[in-house]
């Protein structure tokens, strides 16, 4: 049963952190973002959310649900100011340029080849 309620866990954290991952770009790179790799996560998320349902106790499911979210939360918070004390803005925001473009470049690559 602990076993069960760790893959719940581990569902909604993953699900959720991906789903986050979004508001990270801008929006060419978002919207792509939206369109390939967040549906599936939210479909994920939904599934996590329906096999705690079938399996623990509505309390149960609701306390991962939210404990999973609120980990998220907490983890990029503490992500983001890491980032921020090690690296410069400029640097960052070069960082994250870099990432937009190759997510596009890897769709792009992803549907023609």
């Amino acid at each position: 049963m602990i076993i069960k309620y760790i893959t719940f866990l581990t569902g909604i954290i993953w699900s959720y952190s991906i789903i986050k991952t979004q508001s990270v770009f801008d929006k060419k790179a978002g919207l792509i973002f939206k369109l390939f790799i967040s549906k599936v996560s939210w479909l994920t998320l939904i599934a996590a959310c329906y096999f705690g349902y079938k399996n623990f106790s509505i309390q149960s499911t609701i306390i991962g649900i939210a404990s999973g979210v609120i980990l998220v939360h907490i983890g990029f918070y503490f992500l983001r100011k890491l980032l921020v004390s090690k690296f410069s803005e400029k640097k960052l925001s070069l960082f994250k340029v870099f990432l937009e473009y190759s997510l596009i470049a890897w769709v792009v690559y992803y549907i023609f080849f």
